[in-house]
């Protein structure tokens, strides 16, 4: 289980999004996911296609090692090997409005009767 939280200063409000991480690389057997991990690749610009090209991030360089070229990409390829697609599957949401001091969770659970997802709402005390 994951969580991810957003903060908004001009309106007070705080949304912590509850769920499971869904990671699509390309090694996915699902042309479907495989698909959608493409759209991303191409809706992204091309300088952040690019770090998905340079050295790794944090690594130290060698004071030797002059030899290092800004990587080149084909504006018309597809996704790298080190692209990963990360697909946040909601199961809770916890909303928080600091102005009006008003909280409310949302819970999922699928239904019985066709699978799909059926979210509730609580409102409760901050």
């Amino acid at each position: 289980m994951f969580q991810i939280c957003w903060y908004f200063t001009d309106s007070w409000e705080q949304y912590r999004i509850n769920g499971r991480i869904h990671i699509i690389d390309s090694t996915n057997p699902n042309p479907v996911k495989l698909q959608q991990r493409e759209r991303a690749w191409f809706d992204s610009s091309i300088r952040s296609r690019l770090q998905y090209l340079g050295p790794s991030p944090a690594a130290i360089p060698s004071l030797k090692d002059t030899s290092f070229q800004e990587p080149s990409l084909d504006p018309l390829a597809g996704p790298v090997d080190a692209f990963c697609l990360l697909v946040l599957d909601p199961e809770q949401v916890d909303f928080l409005n600091l102005r009006s001091n008003k909280r409310i969770t949302f819970a999922s659970r699928c239904s019985s009767i066709n699978g799909e997802k059926i979210w509730t709402s609580t409102e409760i005390n901050p």
